[in-house]
């Protein structure tokens, strides 16, 4: 693993090789979010309103009437890791096994991912017994094991509940354009310049979308009511383990690798998603530079709170996190886009995969402009996948769920029908 990190760390140099100059300039802007808002709703505006630049491309109308997907059946029990063996596994889940890196440019990649153990569904036909037939005497072990299925049942249906109501609240009325709850998201990440960083940057263009289609296309048959929106998620704003010339730990993608991957997008009406990985710098300054290309209907945002790291540590050296409050301030600049543009609502993903990574999580506002999805971002052996998702996103509900898979490190890899099995069921889905 440590030499897997180590060329992890070395292809990120290939990225930022020619960014330091820029990334400088890019330090002393004094632009605020707002301001680079209303610069762009004004020349939108001086342009007769804004236009789509992707002829037909659209929001399928049930995706803002559809409801909130079910399990297609009880999942697995799982419970915490009980061998030694198995608690091992979760302790270097739960901590950074980071490569230190000398190179200003080098960029950290990646973590260790944090998987907690704990129960995560219940067996639903236990809880369908008929209660008016009286039953034989039951031993105390049954009896215990019925009792914890029925609690577990509650639980679910409580959780289901919560949902529902913090997405169709009269605080989050739906609009037109809107992409939940009735369609699913389907999404590669990573970054073209290496091969490293995700499935977006390993394989060809060509081999890659057509790739996606078919992934897509699996959640569709699978969840044949919900239509599958295949989606690009380019990691806009990378972190660094070396300052560079900027000193902000990050390095801002050219507007000319930005323009590649959405040329790749508009050529086959995908969405296109921009994940922020601010280092040593904030997320209002990391978003102006972005807002030319949040004005286009299609394109949407993802906080990456891994690299979220303060004025004073080092990205890789520590995880980073980030509070309701950070993605509170997103949200009202992302929905007074849409209203000063006429947008769809944009979609707001935040990765996470450690519980301090999003602090007071009940804290965040929801807003009919911004639908947000917390997407547990850990990899891993089945169990421990499923651990992670109860503690980040069942336990923790926010308004709709996400769950990425990594082809190369989830063995195995769950597969869509699985996927579909999980609760609360996940709307959006990434592949790294």
């Amino acid at each position: 693993m440590r030499v897997g990190m180590r060329g992890m760390v070395v292809a990120g140099a290939l990225i930022v090789a020619c960014q330091d100059a820029r990334d400088a300039r890019a330090s002393r802007t004094t632009d605020s979010i707002a301001g680079a808002s209303k610069g762009v709703a004004a020349r939108a505006a001086a342009a007769g309103g804004w236009r789509d630049s992707v002829t037909g491309f659209s929001v399928p109308a049930v995706c803002a009437r559809g409801e909130l997907p079910v399990p297609r059946k009880p999942a697995r029990v799982e419970t915490a890791p009980k061998s030694h063996a198995d608690s091992v596994k979760r302790a270097k889940a739960d901590s950074m096994h980071m490569v230190g890196a000398s190179a200003d440019t080098a960029h950290v990649v990646a973590a260790w991912r944090d998987s907690s153990g704990g129960a995560a569904h219940a067996d639903s036909a236990a809880t369908r017994a008929d209660t008016s037939v009286t039953a034989a005497p039951r031993s105390p072990r049954a009896a215990h094991a019925d009792s914890v299925a029925r609690l577990k049942a509650k639980v679910h249906a409580d959780s289901l509940a919560a949902i529902a109501l913090l997405t169709d609240s009269a605080a989050t009325h739906r609009r037109a354009g809107s992409l939940f709850p009735g369609c699913r998201v389907v999404a590669y990440y990573g970054n073209p310049m290496s091969k490293r960083m995700g499935i977006l940057g390993q394989i060809k263009p060509d081999s890659m979308l057509e790739r996606l289609a078919k992934q897509a296309a699996a959640y569709a048959a699978v969840d044949s009511g919900r239509p599958a929106l295949p989606a690009l998620e380019l990691i806009a704003t990378v972190a660094q383990a070396g300052p560079g010339k900027s000193g902000l730990y990050r390095a801002r993608m050219p507007d000319t690798l930005i323009a590649r991957v959405m040329g790749w997008a508009e050529s086959h009406h995908y969405l296109v998603i921009l994940d922020i990985q601010t280092g040593r710098s904030t997320m209002a300054a990391e978003m102006v530079p972005l807002m030319k290309y949040l004005a286009r209907p299609y394109v949407h945002l993802a906080l990456d709170p891994e690299f979220s790291i303060g004025t004073k540590k080092i990205p890789g050296k520590v995880i980073g996190r980030i509070d309701a409050a950070d993605v509170n301030a997103v949200s009202a600049v992302l929905a007074t886009l849409v209203d000063s543009l006429k947008l769809p609502p944009k979609m707001l993903i935040v990765h996470r995969f450690t519980t301090p990574m999003l602090s007071n999580h009940q804290k965040i506002k929801l807003d009919p402009r911004v639908q947000i999805v917390v997407d547990m971002d850990g990899f891993g052996p089945p169990r421990l996948k499923y651990g992670s998702y109860k503690a980040y996103v069942h336990d923790r509900p926010v308004q709709f769920a996400g769950f990425k898979l990594f082809y190369k490190n989830d063995k195995p890899m769950l597969t869509p029908a699985q996927v579909m099995e999980m609760d609360p069921v996940p709307l959006f889905i990434m592949y790294q």
